[in-house]
């Protein structure tokens, strides 16, 4: 089986070598380099092209993350990135969507959920931590969302979108339905990112058993 290639972008060195051990101990995922400059990072990911880079905001430089971000995304277009930061406030969350991130964890997520969301990233979808999906969706919304939707947000979702709720129901990658529904996989990534809004959730597990009322 392929693994997902991961390159981890972090300045802090006991941390990158906790999160590079974490990436390497899993049967799906492979950390291809680990850097811990912006020249480091520039040069694993153009050279590797790797599925997945775990990025930091601040890297104790005059050159962020996000600023990373923004200057590789159009050179590795199939490259997802994910931000991976202890920073939690608006502004820096979507300056990192704005910039081409389409996942953000924060450092304190549990090392079994950090590999499901690079998973997840790879598969087409737009994993968040929680805190980060709820200001997410209160960027919308106006005002916090609750911690449960109510029977009308779950009649909220089109036919289209619980279309795509049963086959992620089904364990099956975003290729796959795309395939089965006759969408394209970034169509069915913004279907599967409305649904994760409407269920105000953050990944495919919770969807479906928010959901299926599990």
């Amino acid at each position: 089986m392929k693994k997902i290639g991961v390159v981890l972008v972090e300045d802090k060195a006991d941390m990158r070598a906790i999160v590079k051990d974490i990436i390497n101990l899993s049967e799906e995922c492979i950390c291809l380099g680990a850097a811990g400059t912006p020249g480091e990072a520039r040069e694993f990911i153009l050279t590797m092209k790797p599925e997945v880079v775990l990025m930091d905001v601040h890297l104790n430089t005059n050159e962020t993350g996000i600023d990373l971000i923004r200057e590789l995304k159009p050179q590795v277009p199939t490259t997802q990135f994910m931000i991976f930061s202890v920073f939690e406030d608006e502004d820096t969350i979507f300056d990192a969507l704005r910039a081409g991130a389409t996942g953000y964890l924060i450092k304190k997520t549990d090392p079994v959920d950090t590999l499901s969301a690079i998973k997840e990233l790879a598969e087409g979808g737009a994993p968040m931590s929680r805190q980060i999906a709820r200001k997410v969706i209160a960027s919308y919304s106006g005002q916090i969302a609750p911690e449960q939707p109510a029977a009308d947000e779950l009649n909220m979702l089109t036919e289209r979108e619980r279309e795509i709720l049963e086959q992620l129901s089904k364990g099956l990658i975003y290729k796959e339905i795309a395939a089965n529904v006759n969408l394209s996989p970034e169509t069915v990534r913004k279907h599967v990112y409305n649904i994760y809004l409407k269920l105000h959730v953050s990944n495919r597990v919770e969807a479906v058993n928010r959901y299926y009322g599990r």
